[in-house]
């Protein structure tokens, strides 16, 4: 059995990777948005399996060293990930798969599984952009140019990916990752990049404990 289409959406910090991806799977609930794994501790009112997998960091080491993460990276000194087994389990099902990660999780995707369609967004114009970021009113000054200047250095690697949708509209650009996310399904390879059999399981979304 070929394993149902895994699909990563990236792109820079202000695009609107979130509002996009929630509004795909508010008109298409069959999609399954892989949870991450995360060494961060919980705030209040987060569930473990919901938001994230709350995992130990040497839980995080097994994980990384026994190649159970597809991606993974280091964020104000926690550690975030995308466990493999519930991504798989759900393709093995038939469920499509959104991954919602940075442009350099979407490298490590990649490298771990080459058959995934990697989709980037882009804002309409850098000035859109600019004014996303700006409008949030949560940062300082410094944050802020960080953040430009990493959106400049992710814009750039737009390239890399199969396909670059343009989100002006969330409407459009939602039905237009549909659309792709559908196309894939419709055209997707034997998957040589994943390394467990296909089964008829249903999964059970239990990736780290």
């Amino acid at each position: 059995m070929t394993p149902a289409p895994l699909v990563v959406v990236s792109g820079p910090s202000g695009v609107g990777k979130s509002t996009v991806v929630a509004e795909a799977l508010r008109r298409d609930p069959g999609i399954w948005l892989s949870v991450s794994a995360t060494t961060r501790t919980p705030r209040p009112g987060e569930v473990h399996g919901r938001e994230y997998f709350f995992t130990e960091a040497g839980r995080f080491d097994e994980l990384i060293a026994t190649d159970g993460l597809l991606e993974w990276a280091e964020f104000a000194g926690n550690r975030y990930g995308t466990p493999r087994a519930p991504v798989e389990e759900h393709r093995a099902a038939g469920q499509p798969v959104l991954l919602e990660i940075e442009v350099q999780g979407a490298r490590q995707v990649r490298r771990a599984v080459p058959s995934a369609l990697l989709v980037f967004l882009e804002p309409p114009s850098w000035e859109a952009l600019t004014a996303r970021l700006l409008g949030r009113g949560t940062e300082d000054e410094g944050a802020v140019a960080r953040r430009l200047q990493a959106a400049r250095e992710e814009l750039a690697a737009a390239p890399e990916f199969d396909e670059v949708l343009v989100n002006a509209d969330v409407q459009e650009c939602a039905e237009a990752l549909l659309r792709l996310v559908a196309a894939a399904g419709d055209r997707r390879p034997a998957d040589s990049g994943d390394s467990r059999r296909a089964t008829d399981e249903r999964p059970t979304n239990e990736a780290v404990t």
